[in-house]
């Protein structure tokens, strides 16, 4: 079998040569001219019979055995090993950090869009550098990017984007691109979004809840300053945006102290978890009541949360991934703003 036949070079074509024969052996792969077992041309000898360079070709390579599509038998050559994949989306999924709403997010991505894609997820940690790295190992290797864009400075500040962030996610294909959680980027084309708004969601799901809210003397948000993975400002603009318009008393504090001072009527909105769990065994030692005396709100609905009768404001996880899912089951684009809301339950 003259296998240089099903490999087609274009020149001409502004789409990278080595894009061009990975995108050959896929789709003979998908039309039935290439099988499992069959063997393909070597590096050299597959750049010899195009003129191409050696690098060109091992990129290529490199990109079809990253997606298990080829493997390499030392001392054989290399092989086709998978053809049932083919036709599934590849998507490489971008995730600042590791936490317990992220992986919802994830989890309800991967439930809904089924058996339809492979999924690979990579954690950044708000690294620039990282994120960078990702982007340009990894560009033109997938059908889609799903990126949560949250950035930190050298001094643990929130950044929505950096210069070179912005100029790597620039080089992925604008119908390959979906920007999810954070949109607050100058990203110009037709892409895919859903996303938090973050200052107006707080602002209106604390809103929803003023008749509740209104009974407590003080609000006190605990904004967390020097977390290792800072969160947006916007919030604590919305926060304050808040209490000012409604003529609330209030204070920011960056964390929960050991022997915080309670007062009857103060009514707490923490983010970090472990700034909630400390509260609620302070106001428990100290023998208030929660819910009645003290008040407490987090931020980022959890099922724990939801067990322990925390009331809540919250963006919805399952939605943000089912959308993500559709979007590109069904190809369709815009920007979609994901639903955030007040979930009232014991705790004010």
């Amino acid at each position: 079998m003259d296998m240089f036949q099903y490999i087609k070079i274009d020149d001409n074509s502004r789409i990278p040569k080595y894009r061009q024969i990975v995108d050959s052996i896929i789709n003979n792969i998908s039309n039935g001219n290439l099988k499992i077992d069959d063997k393909i041309p070597s590096i050299n000898s597959l750049s010899e019979e195009f003129i191409l360079s050696r690098d060109t070709v091992e990129k290529a390579y490199q990109i079809l055995k990253e997606r298990k599509i080829i493997t390499s038998i030392r001392g054989k050559g290399y092989y086709i090993t998978r053809t049932k994949l083919i036709s599934k989306v590849s998507i490489l999924f971008l995730i600042n950090k590791l936490s317990a709403y992220k992986m919802r997010i994830y989890n309800s991505f991967i439930n809904t869009i089924g058996g339809n894609s492979h999924t690979d997820l990579h954690i950044y940690h708000c690294d620039n550098s990282l994120f960078v790295s990702l982007i340009e190992k990894n560009i033109n290797a997938y059908d889609y990017y799903i990126i949560m864009p949250h950035f930190k400075t050298d001094d643990l500040k929130h950044i929505n984007y950096t210069d070179e962030a912005i100029k790597a996610i620039n080089r992925i294909p604008k119908n390959k691109l979906i920007l999810m959680d954070n949109n607050n980027l100058e990203i110009p084309g037709d892409t895919i979004e859903i996303y938090q708004d973050f200052e107006n969601d707080i602002y209106n799901a604390l809103k929803e809840g003023l008749a509740k809210i209104s009974r407590y003397g003080k609000m006190i948000l605990v904004y967390p300053e020097n977390a290792v993975y800072p969160y947006p400002r916007r919030i604590l603009q919305g926060f304050r945006k808040f209490c000012v318009e409604h003529k609330i008393d209030f204070e920011v504090l960056n964390e929960i102290f050991d022997d915080i001072v309670l007062k009857k009527g103060d009514l707490f909105i923490t983010i970090e978890e472990t700034d909630l769990v400390s509260l609620v065994n302070q106001i428990r030692d100290k023998e208030f009541i929660l819910g009645l005396e003290i008040g407490v709100i987090s931020y980022n609905d959890t099922p724990l949360k939801e067990l322990l009768g925390i009331t809540v404001i919250s963006t919805d996880f399952k939605a943000m991934g089912e959308t993500a899912s559709r979007m590109i089951l069904n190809k369709e684009k815009g920007k979609i703003k994901n639903p955030f809301n007040f979930i009232d339950r014991n705790s004010i």
